[in-house]
């Protein structure tokens, strides 16, 4: 039998008072792809940043291959011939392709020669594994899921033949999600490993050969892909019974609470990415809005935020107009009643440097109940994040501690408390679940249903069909800027298919 890939034996790591890993035992089949799973805070991340260099054991033992090494840094890694694909890029975004491929890995004096030599070799790759991908493009104008193909590439050039993927469609659209499993599956064809860090069951399903499942900082079970199920995987990960599907009354919808007319918004290249659209929001229902990233959802959600201008249109709050050609302002729309989950947690939700008891409070911090007189009053603030630490299951439940050093599942649901928890008359919410545990998940969809059934009026942009079908009492469809059809949550995921795909009419209603 041949040596196993990877072994760890009796990995242990602490920060401080956290166990983040505990007698950790994991052994990895060469030319397989092998799941690990466990809710946000479980440990995954951690084992996998032991296993690469970024962190070193406090206890344990690793074997590549059957024999003992040492890895001290990522460089020990990619020299026993281990690659990472972080959740959040590792690269630098005004650099080309090529130019990030070998960044590091230059191996010569004449980096012209080396230059032509790396775009050979990148040739072949791609060719190989189905990774396209232009080496002159400038990464920060590449779509995401290109750039992953980029992190993926860089990690083969440097003759990796064990892959650790952490989260890796967190930030990928359905059809991308899918691209990158035949991109794996074909990995693993050619005799690579792969370890595969997920929190979507349906993935581990699909794709994974062998899946391990971590709880707590332990590892609980592993079994044989094929040997198991959806609610077995899930009831090993949380500790209990998952409810896999949203259970919820049928809608009553009231008074109209946003109302959206004629909207037109440009990009900063020019482009029309909203282009003449309308609708309105009911007290008492989701409205989820179904379409491919990039056909202008992203855009409509920040313009009624306040974060962008539009160019032509009208949008009413409570019957009361908000100047989204003008002077509309986030903070202004919050005292209004509109709270805002953007799409985008580190870059517009968080400020990741500061403490999560201050995230916890951002954008809402002149408000009574975190002042005394005209300061921070610092223990109530504290107060408030161990509440919602705790409604929230936010882990580790420390709030002085830096939200940069959180999962990013524990930093999405930071934001959804931060938003949720104001009590707003109008949630717009993007992309609630990226990034989030299965447990996580059934919680946070409880709470939009709880919100909807007090007579809120939510706005929801998902990736996640399912997540669309599930919880939206009506689901409007984007394509190219356009709302092309309205469906009720009862409608396909093959008919919304269409409609995304930009086919109207009969073809989209069979």
């Amino acid at each position: 039998m041949a040596d196993a890939a990877i072994e760890l034996i009796g990995i242990n790591k602490s920060f401080g008072p956290v166990r983040a890993n505990r007698d950790i035992h994991l052994e990895v089949a060469p030319g397989t792809i092998h799941g690990i799973i466990g809710e946000n805070g479980a440990g995954k991340s951690t084992l996998m940043s032991i296993l690469y260099g970024f962190y070193q054991a406090d206890s344990g033992d690793i074997l590549v291959r059957g024999k003992p090494v040492s890895i001290q840094t990522p460089n020990d890694a990619i020299a026993t011939g281990i690659g990472m694909v972080h959740q959040h890029f590792m690269l630098v975004a005004n650099f080309t392709v090529l130019e990030n491929i070998i960044l590091g890995a230059e191996g010569s004096a004449l980096l012209t020669s080396s230059i032509g030599r790396a775009r050979a070799e990148l040739r072949r790759l791609e060719q190989d594994y189905g990774l396209e991908v232009d080496p002159d493009a400038v990464v920060e104008e590449l779509p995401v899921g290109l750039q992953q193909r980029v992190e993926i590439l860089k990690a083969l050039y440097r003759g990796a033949d064990i892959l650790i993927l952490d989260e890796p469609t967190g930030v990928l659209t359905p059809p991308e999600a899918d691209h990158l499993f035949r991109i794996l599956a074909r990995l693993k064809d050619e005799g690579k490993t792969v370890i595969l860090i997920t929190h979507k069951l349906r993935e581990i399903m699909a794709i994974t050969d062998n899946v391990s499942v971590m709880r707590a900082g332990t590892m609980v079970a592993t079994r044989k892909t094929s040997d198991t199920t959806v609610e077995e995987l899930a009831e090993l990960m949380v500790g209990r019974r998952v409810l896999l599907r949203v259970e919820k009354d049928a809608a009553n919808p009231a008074a109209s609470k946003l109302s959206v007319e004629n909207l037109t918004v440009r990009d900063g290249r020019g482009v029309d990415m909203v282009k003449d659209v309308s609708f309105e929001v009911r007290a008492g229902e989701i409205v989820g809005i179904a379409g491919v990233a990039g056909n202008g959802q992203s855009e409509l959600m920040e313009t009624i935020a306040g974060l962008r201008r539009a160019v032509s249109g009208t949008v009413l709050l409570d019957n009361k107009p908000i100047d989204v050609t003008g002077t509309a302002d986030p903070g202004e729309l919050r005292d209004r009643g509109l709270a805002h989950v953007p799409e985008d947690r580190h870059h517009v939700g968080l400020v990741l440097a500061y403490e999560e008891q201050e995230n916890a409070i951002l954008g809402y911090h002149d408000q009574a109940q975190y002042l005394k007189g005209p300061f921070l009053d610092h223990a109530a603030i504290r107060r408030d994040a161990e509440e919602k630490i705790a409604k929230y299951d936010i882990r580790p439940g420390n709030p002085r501690l830096k939200t940069a050093n959180f999962s990013g599942g524990n930093q999405q649901k930071i934001v959804l408390a931060r938003e949720m928890e104001q009590d707003p008359g109008v949630l717009l919410v993007g992309q609630p679940t990226r990034g989030v545990d299965v447990g996580a998940i059934e919680f946070i969809h409880k709470r939009l249903i709880a919100m909807r059934d007090a007579g809120k009026a939510v706005l929801l942009v998902s990736v996640e069909l399912d997540e669309i079908r599930a919880l939206s009492d009506r689901i409007l469809v984007m394509f190219d800027g356009r709302i092309v059809g309205e469906r009720d949550g009862s409608a396909s995921e093959g008919e919304l298919g269409l409609l995304m795909a930009g086919v109207e009419g009969p073809e989209a209603a069979e």
